[in-house]
């Protein structure tokens, strides 16, 4: 059952390092002057770690909306809005790959809120979080003008805490992939999954191909006809993700393959293939238990 595999897909993916790194981001919170968090801007909730809100006190906090070229760009402008609102000391920025310029801001930013720092006698220190595949390594290496950081696609590629100069007295403190165990809703877990936040094999694609589905006849439906050719579409997530096995050759005796078609159909929305797509909104979509 979809339960089921949410279960499954939570304990294998929370690797021991993960642990270690909770434990480190703890330690080392009192020594930094700031906090940078990256988030996904297709899921800028669900990707967030709550842990993060309790650790970092009064610390400035910035919140950087990364793969923004894959959202959807009404409900980013509307998730800046949202962040910057809920508390005088964090800010935050959309940021793409393609547009490094905006990235590459983010220093001048974080020294802007120091200005009577003396930073040759007291350099200030950022500690950048973000969790697996959500575009930190890139933004590191982009801040540092150079490789520092491993870049995948696979989660958790970042493995042991770095500190990397990326302005004259300014340093990135950076912890690996930082995750907790997910969250007690299963909603958050699909999103997640949905984005590729977690590994492929903790999770099946048939299963969260079909909650992704069912969002994107809800949301975006027209995308979906534009995505494949279809005139017309089901009603029901499961007859979609039919119809596109057909046009896609992925039928086996008896029917769809669900398992092939559904690893298309994730991979896809991953990848943009499906248009500029954001996978919650704020406001009643961020309506769910916390996580602890």
């Amino acid at each position: 059952t979809p339960t089921q595999t949410m279960l499954t897909m939570l304990i294998n993916w929370y690797p021991g390092h993960m642990n270690k790194a909770r434990k480190n981001v703890k330690e080392i919170m009192p020594s930094v002057d700031m906090v940078i968090e990256v988030l996904d801007a297709r899921l800028p909730f669900s990707s967030a770690n709550p842990m993060i809100e309790k650790l970092r006190g009064n610390k400035p906090f910035l919140k950087v909306l990364s793969k923004s070229d894959l959202a959807d760009p009404e409900l980013t402008q509307r998730w800046l809005t949202e962040i910057k609102a809920s508390d005088n000391n964090t800010d935050a920025l959309a940021i793409t790959t393609e547009k490094v310029a905006i990235a590459k801001s983010i220093p001048n930013r974080i020294l802007s809120l120091f200005p009577n720092r003396d930073l040759r006698a007291k350099p200030l220190k950022a500690l950048i979080l973000g969790i697996p595949n959500v575009g930190k390594s890139t933004l590191i290496n982009t801040l540092a003008g150079k490789k520092i950081a491993s870049v995948g696609n696979e989660p958790a590629i970042t493995k042991a805490q770095q500190k990397i100069k990326i302005a004259d007295g300014l340093f990135l403190i950076d912890s690996p992939g930082m995750t907790w165990p997910g969250s007690k809703n299963e909603t958050v877990n699909y999103r997640l999954a949905t984005s590729g936040a977690i590994r492929d094999t903790a999770m099946q694609y048939d299963d969260v191909a079909m909650f992704a589905a069912e969002f994107m006849l809800e949301r975006y439906p027209d995308n979906i006809k534009t995505c494949y050719g279809l005139e017309s579409i089901e009603a029901e997530a499961w007859q979609v993700l039919e119809q596109i096995a057909k046009r896609r050759g992925c039928m086996q005796r008896g029917g769809a393959d669900f398992q092939r078609v559904g690893e298309l159909f994730v991979r896809e929305l991953r990848a943009g293939k499906m248009g500029r797509v954001t996978l919650e909104a704020p406001g009643k979509d961020c309506e769910l238990e916390k996580t602890s």
